[in-house]
């Protein structure tokens, strides 16, 4: 059975840090664009965060550039999201995503549709 795991939310102080983790199990995704995804209540799906296979290459949401770093440990079959500087804004359900069908970033990485395993979630609130 192929599983996405987030693990790292929480609650968080404006300002503070969070490090997520995503496990993969089942298969290896070491050849795959993994993304992280958040969803605020009301709000739509959105891309934050992708990695190509090799780590080599990012994208990064306007919104959390410069502040967000997305890191990947293939012989782990672990993605990371490290945020720093979090704003009340970046309050949301966060989720690991792997897109098995691209190894390279790409435009048709920022939709969720392109993606095919998901992780269940992990709930980051920033509080004031």
């Amino acid at each position: 059975q192929v599983q996405l795991v987030e693990s790292g939310g929480g609650l968080v102080q404006a300002g503070g840090s969070l490090r997520l983790s995503c496990a993969a199990s089942g298969r290896t995704f070491s050849d795959s664009v993994m993304g992280w995804f958040r969803q605020a209540p009301g709000k739509e799906r959105d891309l934050v965060a992708a990695i190509n296979w090799s780590g080599g290459s990012t994208y990064y949401a306007d919104s959390v550039k410069g502040r967000y770093t997305i890191s990947r440990d293939n012989a782990k079959n672990t993605v990371y999201l490290r945020m720093n500087s979090l704003k009340l804004e970046d309050t949301a359900v966060y989720y690991c995503a792997a897109d098995t069908s691209r190894a390279y970033v790409s435009l048709d990485s920022k939709w969720p549709g392109s993606y095919n395993y998901w992780g269940q979630g992990t709930q980051v609130t920033v509080s004031s």
